[in-house]
């Protein structure tokens, strides 16, 4: 007897953007990289309600670290004008305001030599304690480096770079005291994380089992969770798009180093839709505790159990059991950090802001990149041909769009402002297709004769020559 199929399973497949156009969501010119760059430096005040003076203390706070802008060979801080004029273009305008303007200094700042750099380093790790000014004072009166080769903001920009400022030597040394924290709102934040649950068996076959989650800070209420066999940032995009159609987007999204967090596409996508992408500090652990406390809470619950229910099928059997852990026992049950209520009385309460219609999703989701037309009037697309039917373009430098909610793929050529759709090539069909006759080229109706010009001149004689 064939099983019935899964409604539930076909509905959330719809959800899934297409797996192998993930990476190709990147910035699509390099002023739109940096106009990332530059909210993702503001992004921890751009939604936060602040006080004149608390908003100068931020900026005051924000202008002595050191970032590393796209294309960037060393690290560097911004100004307190600079980041407030970020921050209010970027509220008046969103990330397109913050896309740069050309500069009439470009070019003339500095680099270190490899000599210089080797030097500067290996003088730091054996001197930790030796202030910039000191090395570059002790550099300029032995002769080892000349005077105003360097200045002491490169020093300090290359000792950030490799780790060996003395800021990174004193978090090494002793570390700051950790507090505990918790945003503002329900919707304000959200967690995303991966838990490794144990081996299923699939027909036979052993298959890993990795359950990606997302969780709200304030409420701990859990917006996505979804068993999946794989752990890649298409995976972890599948979940956080069927999250914000359900329950719009957050402020910020907070995640950790892995591979899976940190791929241009999720990063392009946040900072199109304004949420600040966060990411927890490398090797720290204790940074990502509600998210643990939350897998601990599972395993002990659901997935430690996992076996003893009998044999699992397939991912829709283990689905099934997070979704019942979650809406009958978790959500209801109250909580030690919310003084005893639960995370669904907490995430009810609050007011969400659903804005995010379907067409500012397939926007934030858009990659566009440039193709070449071959001389067929055909474009490649991740190892697959598609036929335009402006043969104009052959040739030619194009952008080709994909929305990555599409499934399947349907790209599109975009040029003078118009969207000219692709179709699949079917080289069979295109044999028996009716081609338009050549039209023969006019010849030429306006005189044109040099020889005949020549002749027409009337010949010199010796005796004008003479």
């Amino acid at each position: 007897m064939t099983p019935k199929a899964d409604p539930t399973e076909h509905c959330r497949s719809l959800l899934r953007p297409p797996r192998r156009l993930m990476p190709a969501l990147t910035p699509s010119d390099h002023s739109e990289e940096v106009a990332i760059f530059r909210s993702q430096v503001i992004g921890t005040i751009t939604h936060r309600e602040l006080t004149r003076g608390e908003l100068q203390a931020e900026l005051r706070r924000l202008s002595r670290q050191r970032y590393r802008p796209p294309d960037g060979d060393v690290t560097r801080t911004f100004s307190v004008p600079t980041l407030e004029r970020w921050l209010y273009r970027y509220r008046h305008g969103g990330l397109d305001a913050l896309r740069p303007r050309p500069r009439s200094d470009r070019g003339r700042a500095k680099n270190l030599t490899p000599e210089q750099r080797t030097l500067l380093l290996d003088i730091r790790r054996e001197h930790p304690h030796a202030s910039v000014t000191l090395i570059q004072r002790t550099l300029v009166a032995d002769g080892r480096l000349a005077a105003n080769a360097v200045s002491p903001a490169t020093v300090r920009r290359l000792y950030h770079e490799q780790g060996v400022d003395k800021q990174s030597l004193r978090a090494a040394a002793g570390g700051a005291p950790r507090l505990r924290w918790q945003a503002e709102r329900p919707g304000a934040l959200w967690h995303g994380d991966v838990c490794h649950g144990p081996a299923i068996m699939v027909d036979g076959i052993s298959r890993p089992l990795r359950i990606h989650g997302l969780l709200d800070d304030c409420s701990r209420y859990i917006v996505a969770l979804e068993a999946h066999h794989t752990e890649r940032e298409t995976d972890m995009l599948e979940l956080f798009v069927a999250a914000l159609r359900r329950h719009g987007r957050p402020s910020a999204l907070y995640l950790d180093n892995g591979s899976t967090y940190r791929g241009e596409a999720l990063q392009t996508a946040c900072a199109r839709l304004g949420i600040n992408l966060l990411h927890a500090k490398p090797y720290d652990p204790q940074a990502r505790g509600k998210m643990e406390r939350f897998w601990r809470t599972l395993r002990e619950g659901c997935l430690d159990f996992l076996h003893a229910a009998g044999s699992l099928a397939s991912l829709t059997d283990v689905n099934a059991r997070l979704a019942a852990f979650l809406e009958r026992h978790y959500h209801a049950a109250p909580h030690a950090s919310l003084m005893g209520q639960s995370p669904d009385t907490i995430w009810s309460r609050a007011t969400h802001v659903r804005d995010l219609d379907d067409t500012k999703l397939r926007d934030a989701f858009t990659a566009r990149d440039k193709r070449r037309v071959r001389k067929d009037s055909t474009v490649a697309v991740d190892g697959i041909d598609w036929e335009i039917d402006q043969g104009f373009l052959s040739g030619r430098l194009v952008t080709v769009g994909r929305c990555l909610l599409d499934r399947p793929p349907a790209p599109w050529v975009e040029h003078e402002g118009k969207r000219l759709m692709l179709h699949r090539v079917d080289p069979t069909k295109n044999a028996r297709r009716r081609r338009e006759p050549r039209v023969a080229e006019a010849k030429p109706t306006t005189p044109f004769d040099p020889a005949g010009a020549l002749l027409a001149e009337p010949l010199q004689t010796p005796e004008k020559l003479s």
